[in-house]
């Protein structure tokens, strides 16, 4: 109820009768329902400002599911929603139509919904794109927590069964492939295709993982995350398999000093002053810049729930402001083409007490 609660927040400040949930990430936080696909729209979630303005009035009905045949029985009991089901006599259209008699003005989220629904919607109601659902589920339960630092635990213990399988021959995609196994033989699942980079390959932040085979003396970056009942880590760890030289330990040193800074920064901050995104991103990068190598040409990190990328956003330009309940990642990198790279990156969680990690695997140089 309390995440109900969030989007009528919305709609009041708005002064709308609805919004119009789209994001599938967003219907996964509001309904626990993790069944529809990412990649096909395949359901619509709307939010009513009073519920009693339903004109089929049901105790306890917030608002209504859209969505086919496939997914009626599955959705049925889902509290607090009445299935609207979208079919060849029904069409999605008509469903609007339909609740155009009831409702007038509805707010859409601005960065998922298409330009043809957007006009479909234009036809019956005033439509009013929406940014402030970007922040809905910023600000984490102690639930969520909970869920992301299963995910970081299991991630932790892929790094330790992944270490072993390293060998000279191996690929990455299989490298890639042991990695996934693992964590889906643990009862969870990946939150993205892992990334691995050998040598070369890893001067690329996001590489496509190849059938490069691995060598003795090369750099291995691996990038990696764990779903757990719906919610995602992320931890990226870079080792050496051989003896590393002076110029790896001297990257690898920087970065994981650029981190440090930042992860201090966030340790001496008071939670009660303001603690801006921005800010931290900044320790971090200038110091990277500083010891004379290019800036990080990536946010220092990024929000993590539901979606591996999420609110806040710490960058250069951030206008987030860190508050207790936010998750996030912390990962500087340097990356010199057709050498290499290092990136370090753990999750971390603001909270009342302070600041806290979530991801425990060795940071220390690993040589394999």
């Amino acid at each position: 109820m309390d995440k109900l609660r969030k989007v009528r927040e919305i709609i009041s400040e708005n002064k709308l009768d609805a919004v119009l949930i789209s994001s599938v990430s967003d219907i996964v936080y509001l309904t626990n329902y993790n069944g529809f696909s990412y990649l096909e729209r395949e359901a619509f979630l709307l939010v009513l400002a009073q519920p009693q303005g339903l004109k089929h009035k049901t105790p306890g009905v917030y608002g209504y599911i859209l969505t086919d045949g496939r997914y009626s029985e599955a959705v049925s009991s889902i509290p607090h929603f009445k299935l609207l089901e979208i079919s060849s006599d029904n069409s999605f259209e008509n469903i609007l139509k339909n609740l155009s008699a009831e409702i007038k003005s509805i707010g859409a989220e601005e960065t998922d919904i298409s330009l043809a629904e957007y006009k479909k919607l234009k036809k019956y109601f005033r439509v009013k794109p929406l940014k402030d659902l970007r922040n809905l589920r910023i600000i984490k339960s102690k639930d969520e927590i909970s869920k992301i630092e299963r995910a970081c635990e299991l991630g932790d213990k892929a790094f330790e069964f992944i270490l072993k399988k390293l060998k000279v021959g191996v690929t990455e995609k299989e490298v890639a492939r042991e990695l996934e196994m693992f964590i889906k033989k643990s009862g969870a699942d990946i939150s993205f295709p892992p990334i691995v980079a050998f040598g070369k390959n890893s001067s690329m932040p996001h590489h496509k993982s190849n059938n490069e085979k691995l060598i003795t003396n090369n750099i291995v970056l691996l990038d990696f995350g764990v779903k757990f009942e719906n919610y995602c880590s992320d931890m990226t760890r870079t080792v050496f398999f051989g003896k590393a030289d002076d110029k790896f330990k001297k990257i690898y040193n920087i970065v994981l000093e650029s981190q440090q800074k930042a992860i201090e920064s966030l340790y001496h901050i008071s939670i009660y002053n303001t603690i801006k995104a921005s800010s931290i991103d900044n320790i971090a990068r200038n110091y990277v810049v500083g010891q004379g190598y290019p800036t990080i040409p990536h946010s220092l990190g990024h929000g993590i729930g539901i979606e591996v990328h999420e609110a806040p956003s710490l960058s250069p330009k951030s206008k987030d402001i860190l508050k207790p309940g936010m998750v996030f990642s912390i990962e500087p990198g340097i990356y010199i083409p057709g050498y290499g790279g290092v990136r370090i990156e753990d999750l971390a969680v603001l909270e009342n007490r302070g600041f806290r990690l979530l991801t425990h695997s060795p940071k220390n140089l690993i040589e394999i």
